[in-house]
């Protein structure tokens, strides 16, 4: 799904959360040629990576470590995303998508690649009890309850790039009231499912 929406090329990953503190991850492949069985389990304590597993792993395991409400983790490269945070622009919750893919986003100070276990917890740390961070230089990260809700995220969180962009180019941005942005917040896990459902429906016409 995230190949046939091109936020993702070359690079992009994903993984879930197993029983017995393990984490599922897929490979250092293009998502597109990823099926299950290529995908690798990875202990949530470990202290070295299994081979074949990608490095910015630690990431995801930061984020599990930290967070033990995240069921799944999204990496993906949005382009308009990506361009808006090398601006220094967050998106800003101008619509109710935005605010369930997480904005108001943060975007992290860091700039290296996580590649190992200490530029993945500051990653994390900038993700805060957020559901999305824009990691400078190198597209996005989404978490959700399960895969269905982080892949979703990053898909909305890409349009909400786009969104602020045409809204900068025609007038003046507005942020959506507090109580407004209160009730997307409140429906996101019922959004997020259908938004899932819609991708998985896209993905089997295609």
């Amino acid at each position: 799904m995230l190949a046939r929406a091109d936020l993702v090329t070359a690079f992009g990953h994903v993984s879930t959360l197993l029983d017995g503190g393990r984490m599922l991850i897929t490979p250092p492949v293009p998502l597109g040629r990823v099926d299950a069985a290529r995908c690798i389990e990875v202990p949530l304590d470990v202290d070295a990576l299994p081979a074949g597993v990608p490095l910015e792993a630690w990431l995801h395991l930061a984020v599990y470590r930290a967070r033990p409400d995240v069921g799944a983790v999204c990496r993906a490269q949005p382009e308009r995303l990506t361009a808006l945070a090398a601006a220094g622009v967050c998106v800003p919750p101008l619509t109710g998508h935005a605010v369930v893919a997480g904005a108001p986003v943060p975007i992290s100070r860091d700039a290296v690649l996580a590649r190992d276990p200490a530029t993945a917890i500051r990653a994390v740390a900038s993700l805060g009890d957020g559901h999305a961070l824009v990691l400078r230089g190198n597209g996005a990260l989404t978490v959700g309850r399960d895969v269905g809700a982080a892949v979703a995220r990053m898909w909305l969180l890409e349009r909400a790039a786009r969104s602020t962009v045409i809204a900068a180019s025609v007038g003046e941005p507005t942020a959506l009231p507090a109580d407004a942005v209160a009730s997307w917040r409140q429906a996101a896990d019922e959004l997020l499912a259908r938004i899932w459902t819609h991708l998985d429906e896209a993905e089997a016409i295609s």
